[in-house]
């Protein structure tokens, strides 16, 4: 059976963390090794943690972000295979014997992700139409949201290697240019099951205390810079790179943000005049 590491990074997180690690306790294939990696916490995440004894592995940092606690994880992992889950949330316990039964069958494919269920301040919600997963080559939809979940995928290291690991400069939406870099060239397969629970709604989201679009124009254009993508990809990237820049400068203008909208409206035009042109 393939070799799997589990990730979890956590950040004051002592609250949930339980649940997490527990989840992973009780999957019907166990992983190799579970490490968690605490980022500086400051709450009773230690005593949560020392509960456990040798049945995990606990790496600490100073805080610096859930970007460089994941990549730390990563790096220190042993396993052929990663699979990574958020502290907030928690697998359904057959999980890792889904995504393993699935790469033993297509031995090519280098990462899956299952379906999810939402949990929004304690109740299930339907995710949207725009949030359904495709599966496959998923770059074009994945330039307008992220539609691959950290805590549902599981990842061969190697492909890290090659595409390099989370941005640490990023609060938000690491996971979003990370998928990108990924989707570009490699399919991302979707497990038709719901064996994921994502939790949200909470006031210590990352979400609810940055922007969102400022990071994905971000990756979008760095994408766009490194003459990596198609033409294909390289117009689609452009548009949807022009869209949010449109919608994050008029967002900025309302908040009387008045340099950065100046900013990312200039941009806007520069790509409406170059597509005109084209």
């Amino acid at each position: 059976m393939p070799r799997i590491s589990v990730i979890i990074p956590s950040f004051n997180r002592a609250w949930t963390l339980a649940r997490a690690v527990d989840s992973v306790l009780a999957q019907s294939l166990a992983p190799e090794e579970i490490i968690v990696v605490d980022d500086g916490s400051t709450d009773h995440t230690p005593e949560v943690l020392a509960a456990y004894e040798d049945s995990i592995r606990v790496l600490i940092q100073p805080n610096k972000g859930v970007s460089s606690a994941r990549n730390l994880g990563i790096c220190h992992s042993t396993g052929e295979w990663v699979a990574l889950l958020d502290s907030d949330d928690q697998w359904k316990p057959e999980k890792l014997a889904c995504q393993a039964a699935f790469f033993t069958a297509r031995p090519e494919a280098m990462i899956c992700q299952t379906e999810e269920i939402w949990i929004r301040n304690g109740v299930r919600v339907n995710p949207g139409k725009k949030h359904k997963k495709p599966s496959g080559l998923i770059f074009a939809p994945s330039l307008h949201l992220c539609l691959v979940s950290p805590s549902a995928v599981m990842i061969k290291k190697k492909l890290f290697e090659r595409k390099g690991m989370f941005r640490q400069d990023f609060p938000v939406c690491e996971d979003y240019d990370f998928w990108l870099r990924v989707s570009m060239d490699t399919p991302i397969h979707l497990i038709d099951a719901a064996l994921t629970v994502k939790y949200g709604g909470h006031a210590d989201q990352l979400s609810r205390r940055h922007s969102q679009d400022r990071f994905r124009i971000e990756a979008i254009r760095d994408l766009i810079r490194s003459g990596a993508l198609s033409d294909d990809q390289q117009q689609a990237a452009v548009s949807v790179l022009k869209e949010k820049c449109r919608i994050y400068g008029n967002g900025c203008a309302k908040r009387d943000k008045k340099e950065e909208a100046q900013t990312y409206l200039a941009l806007y035009h520069q790509l409406e005049k170059e597509i005109s042109n084209e």
